[in-house]
């Protein structure tokens, strides 16, 4: 068996993964009591299906009770470029690494299936599932399990030989395979990636508050953001890269082999003012194919009149004054905001006043 477990880690690689590991379904017992205080908190917000799947997110062994092991599976999607770069850049849209190109999910998903019928080819007569955020499966904690890696003070996973710039997968197999040790953590007495978030979403190191992160907001919530944690979005408009940025361990990042990951020229450093401008038909036509098109034209507008009224650019007030009549309350809310403190820039300018920009 350790020489099948030696072949699947070949092919994997062989297949474009940049790592792979195996653990077993009641590796991580912990992780329903973690989940179940995270949210009795209420940290979860408005993801009520992180509540109504605790028996089986809780527990990997519940999800598929025949499943003997479980290979999880890294893939980098590592930057060209600093994504903190674009933050000063407060006339254009900041964009998360992973969504400004291919969905992931896609990409992840049919690499897993094509080791998955490997395996089985290697073992007919025995079963697979495979997993890419698709089902209540808790991956970071798995993945840690598995000695990929281990979850840092951000909770993201991060690794000694792969930084922390990579997606997961996991394969859920009914064969038997020898699980590999868990990674240590190395975090030591390093907080970048606390100190790092503009809206102070970590409680404490290793706790998320996912009601004040940024990807959450962005992508997650539905409805207006709360008007203090609008002015410390910047120009963020779909998810947030700081605390990954800003971790030491990325000096061991490896190059992404996806091209697919690579990102579309349009979606690198877009302008707000053209993004602004996107009806719903212009918003599924420029992200066909993309994750951010799952979150619809509605929050991607407001999300992008957050970034206009944190400009400081009152170029860009013409652009929210249309919207402040949209169908969509939210949007029309979001204009209103953006108008608001674009015609207070304007008035100090004109008065004389210097004020810096918003902090990102």
């Amino acid at each position: 068996m350790d020489g099948l477990k030696q072949r699947l880690v070949a092919q994997a690689l062989a297949e474009g993964f940049s790592a792979c590991r195996v653990t077993h379904p009641g590796a991580v017992p912990e992780i329903a009591e973690r989940l179940e205080r995270f949210v009795e908190a209420g940290r979860h917000g408005q993801m009520g299906w992180m509540a109504e799947r605790m028996h089986w997110r809780g527990n990997p062994a519940a999800l598929w009770p025949e499943a003997r092991s479980v290979i999880m599976l890294a893939e980098a999607y590592t930057p060209q470029e600093d994504p903190l770069a674009l933050l000063e850049a407060r006339d254009r849209a900041a964009i998360s690494v992973y969504a400004r190109n291919r969905d992931y999910h896609d990409i992840v998903k049919k690499r897993l299936k094509r080791v998955g019928r490997w395996l089985l080819e290697q073992r007919p007569g025995e079963e697979i599932k495979v997993f890419v955020d698709t089902a209540p499966v808790m991956e970071k904690p798995l993945a840690a399990a598995a000695g990929l890696g281990w979850q840092g003070k951000h909770t993201n996973l991060l690794s000694r030989d792969l930084g922390n710039w990579f997606f997961l997968g996991a394969i859920f197999t009914t064969i038997e395979l020898p699980p590999d040790a868990a990674a240590r953590p190395s975090c030591g007495s390093c907080r970048a990636c606390l100190d790092a978030c503009p809206t102070e979403a970590f409680p404490a190191p290793f706790q998320l508050d996912a009601r004040r992160c940024i990807s959450y907001l962005t992508i997650e919530h539905d409805g207006p953001v709360d008007e203090d944690l609008r002015a410390r979005m910047g120009n963020r408009i779909y998810g947030c890269d700081d605390c990954l940025a800003v971790c030491p361990w990325n000096k061991f990042a490896v190059q992404a082999r996806e091209m697919r990951y690579a990102a579309r020229p349009e979606l690198l450093e877009p302008k707000l003012a053209d993004l602004a401008e996107l009806d719903d038909g212009a918003f599924r036509a420029l992200f066909s194919g993309s994750p951010i098109k799952r979150i619809g034209r509605n929050r991607f507008i407001r999300n992008v009149l957050y970034a206009i009224g944190n400009s400081g650019d009152i170029s860009l007030r013409a652009k929210a004054e249309a919207l402040c009549a949209d169908p969509d309350a939210t949007v029309a809310d979001a204009a209103r905001w953006a108008v608001a403190r674009l015609s207070n820039e304007g008035s100090e300018k004109s008065s004389g006043v210097v004020n810096g920009p918003a902090k990102a």
